[in-house]
């Protein structure tokens, strides 16, 4: 038996149609078809591009910064200094990048040419200096001048030669006036300095000098207080002597830079005292 609400809702159906029979109305219009719905897509949707981003892909974002004409550095981030460490493949490509470079544009505009390294390229001993001077920047070669002469000596009273070693600077330009480096300039030449030993790979490296020694050992010692005693660069074994451009000025010294020179020889398995 239907209750009470649909038998009402029944009636008052039927007193709507009776009413719309009377005012002349015998059928009720159909409603309009719903609109088609759109045919999927396959296609993803597509998307504004942000106005702090690019719609490009990575590789053409990369070939859009350089110019056709600008050749490819190699570069990575050392986690440690956050600064960029060129990863050129070969000494030959890094000394491509330095000759490039100018990241200081003093040293950029006032040089020759860089002076990169000389030597063997997969030597056991490198000697590392601070940077080029008047006769290194025209010859393009590191130890050349008066200081390069001494060291030649030094050399041989090891029973070494210069094809035996390689031979580099912090600094790949000479500063004007041979002033020492700036922090910058031996910041923006690190990412150089750090890739060249890492493609030698040496066993021992020489410091010559208080700017190349704290500078690679990142200290504020002085060399007086660095000499005499095996430091670590990142596995590799270091000692540190003074310059020889010092030595001319300082000749008593020389006695102190043989002592190091007997203790890295000893240390290389070929004593010389």
């Amino acid at each position: 038996m239907p209750d009470r609400q649909e038998t009402q809702l029944h009636r008052l159906a039927l007193q709507s149609l009776e009413s719309l029979a009377g005012a002349g109305v015998g059928q009720l219009p159909k409603p309009p078809p719903a609109p088609a719905s759109p045919p999927p897509s396959d296609l993803p949707e597509q998307r504004a591009p942000s106005p702090i981003t690019s719609d490009k892909p990575a590789a053409e974002r990369e070939t859009s910064r350089r110019s056709p004409q600008e050749p490819k550095a190699h570069f990575s981030m050392d986690s440690s200094t956050h600064a960029a460490i060129s990863t050129a493949p070969t000494l030959e490509v890094l000394q491509q990048e330095v000759a490039q470079c100018t990241l200081c544009q003093e040293l950029a505009t006032t040089r020759t040419q860089t002076v990169f390294g000389v030597g063997h390229p997969k030597a056991r001993l490198c000697f590392l200096g601070e940077a080029p001077g008047a006769e290194e920047d025209r010859l393009g070669e590191p130890f050349v001048g008066r200081s390069g002469q001494l060291l030649d000596k030094i050399l041989a009273a090891c029973s070494l030669s210069r094809d035996e070693v390689y031979i580099l600077n912090v600094l790949k330009c000479r500063p004007p006036g041979n002033r020492n480096p700036t922090t910058e300039e031996s910041n923006h030449c690190r990412r150089f300095l750090d890739r060249q030993l890492e493609l030698i790979d040496p066993e021992y490296i020489c410091c010559l000098g208080a700017v190349a020694a704290q500078n690679l050992l990142d200290t504020t010692e002085a060399i007086g207080r660095l000499r005499g005693k095996v430091h670590q660069y990142r596995g590799i074994n270091v000692v540190c002597t003074y310059h020889p451009a010092y030595l001319l000025r300082n000749p008593a010294a020389k006695k102190h830079t043989w002592d190091d020179m007997k203790l890295l020889m000893r240390q290389l398995g070929t004593p010389v005292d």
